[in-house]
């Protein structure tokens, strides 16, 4: 990288370079904020000779995707190969300057317009009051110009003013076109030292994320790629099957596992802008795969009941180098690996490396051999009690939530199937989630929050059973009502684990026994889908969660 490099331009180059596409706004920058009274301000320091601050310019021959069009004024491309200004700071500045002294009408949001043609000079004013304004109503309107037609308005315009206002014509239209802004050029620097430069200066906003940096850095003009865009266009795909909430971050690390074997933020930054196009199609593709497989086989209907979003990623890495459902002891494997990375804690920490080393399982895998672990599960119903405090952040907790949701709950009432949502379970009173014994219930007899927000005690139902039919009363008493009404009971109870009523001490309200029975159950589950090693032999496993938030739920 050289030195950065003072410079100075005129209005009419600077203009210039924008509309030819030279001077770019890298996308990455925030949105044009600045109101026509902030920009009106702008032009009256120009005029008055008063420094507006220097511009940071990055010059590459790289293309970023960019800011397409202001306004209504269409930006156009570069030329491959010629070097583009990327502005780095004065974005705000620059923009303003060009829509001010363009005129150009800016649609915001809300479908408010701003049209910044409406910026006047007030010929009447003195030079210690502001020059520059918006508001002409009830003005004469020889003793105001518009910025515009002062600097595009011919003789005859300019000439139709009283003579009086000829030398500020003069004088002003001069301070305007001759003015030298200030650019400091930055060379021959990688687009990671670029984005840092920016980041330095804009220590007040917020930080480039690793997604923004790679948008830019990979968008192709020629071959249309806007990793943006992509993003987007995947996230939409997903929608209809749940699994929207994947996050930009996983699909980065699962493109540079896939390339490199690493996913650290350094080793995306070096990836080759080339061969992440030319993966982003397959990858995709590995992706969709791997939500059909959770949805399908391990029957886990929303991305909100994952244990860890960052499981898609072995996962996506599996599907792009076997294609074909797994089957056999490659499906086994593969299931023991899914449970002891969720009931572990796995990636509650140090995200990058642990994937780096997961991959070396995978690809044993794919191999057909079973992988070693370095860490011990404990499925007994012991561990679950001591360990199964509820909160819908938690890893551990959510592993279950897979288990009872594979159960594929039906209703109390009526045997239909829940309904669960995305939408619901983001929330940390969801709709969704029910203590079977009810918190108020289980207060009244003195016992600790803990043993109450249990997930043992929790259940996956619908908003109109947990809301207006269960609400606070004992198990005894509601589940007595849906008896009467539910001739298959005993079989709806199985698809919440829950096994003989009578046994689970649910009609004499013995939530101890309840609690007991079902941890048996839910440790038969989990031990199905472990395949034991030694490891699993020595001692009680470590329990490590992830907490995005405390979460809660309602009765």
């Amino acid at each position: 990288m050289e030195l950065p490099e003072p410079q100075t331009r005129t209005f009419s180059s600077l203009v210039s370079e924008i509309e030819k596409g030279q001077i770019k706004i890298p996308q990455f920058q925030r949105d044009f904020v600045w109101t026509i009274q902030k920009s009106a301000g702008l032009i009256d320091s120009i005029i008055k000779g008063y420094p507006i601050g220097t511009f940071i310019f990055w010059r590459t021959k790289e293309r970023l995707r960019s800011v397409k069009e202001i306004g209504r004024q269409i930006l156009p491309e570069s030329p491959q190969g010629e070097v583009v200004d990327y502005v780095l700071d004065g974005q705000q500045r620059l923009t303003s300057l060009f829509a001010s002294l363009q005129g150009i009408l800016l649609e915001r949001e809300g479908n408010r317009k701003d049209d910044f043609s409406k910026i006047f000079i007030d010929l009447s004013a003195e030079e210690s009051e502001q020059i520059v304004i918006t508001d002409v109503e009830n003005r004469d309107e020889k003793s105001f110009i518009s910025i515009v037609s002062l600097l595009t308005g011919d003789f005859i315009v300019l000439a139709s003013y009283p003579p009086a206002h000829h030398e500020k014509l003069r004088t002003y239209k001069n301070r305007i076109e001759s003015y030298q802004y200030s650019v400091i050029l930055v060379k021959n620097a990688p687009i990671d030292i670029a984005t840092e430069i920016f980041t330095r200066i804009n220590v007040g906003g917020k930080a480039l994320s690793l997604f923004e940096i790679m948008a830019a850095k990979t968008f192709d003009y020629e071959k249309k790629f806007d990793l943006a865009e992509k993003f987007q266009e995947l996230v939409e795909s997903l929608k209809p099957f749940d699994y929207e909430t994947i996050s930009d971050a996983t699909v980065l690390q699962i493109i540079s596992l896939i390339i490199k074997k690493e996913c650290k933020r350094q080793i995306i930054l070096q990836l080759n802008k080339e061969e992440f196009i030319a993966h982003w199609e397959p990858v995709v593709d590995a992706i969709e795969r791997t939500v059909e497989y959770f949805r399908n086989f391990y029957r886990i209907p929303v991305s909100q009941l994952l244990p860890y979003n960052a499981l898609i990623v072995p996962f996506s890495y599996f599907f792009f180098h076997h294609p074909n459902k797994p089957v056999g002891e490659m499906q086994k494997y593969l299931e023991d690996f899914f449970w002891r990375c969720s009931l572990s804690g796995r990636y509650s920490s140090s995200v990058e490396s642990k994937l780096a080393q997961d991959i070396k399982r995978i690809d044993q895998i794919l191999d057909g051999q079973l992988p070693s672990y370095e860490w011990s599960i404990d499925t007994s119903a012991d561990f679950i009690k001591s360990n199964g405090w509820f909160s819908a952040a938690r890893s551990y907790v959510k592993a279950i939530l897979c288990v009872y949701a594979y159960q594929q709950p039906k209703s109390f009432s009526d045997n239909s199937i829940v309904n669960i949502s995305n939408y619901w379970l983001k929330q940390a009173n969801s709709k969704n989630y029910h203590h079977f014994f009810p918190k108020a219930h289980l207060k009244k007899r003195n016992y600790p929050d803990f043993y109450i927000n249990h997930i043992l005690n929790i259940t996956i139902v619908d908003d109109f059973l947990n809301k207006r039919e269960i609400k606070a009363n004992a198990p005894s008493k509601y589940m007595g009502k849906f008896k009467s009404i539910n001739s298959d009971l005993a079989s709806t109870m199985m698809t919440h684990l829950i096994g003989d009523l009578e046994r689970f001490g649910i009609w004499d309200d013995d939530y101890d026994r309840f609690i007991d029975e079902r941890a048996k159950i839910v440790s038969a589950e989990l031990a199905k889908r472990i395949i034991r090693q030694e490891i699993d032999n020595k001692g009680q496993a470590n329990l490590v969660d992830d907490f995005d938030e405390d979460a809660t739920v309602s009765e």
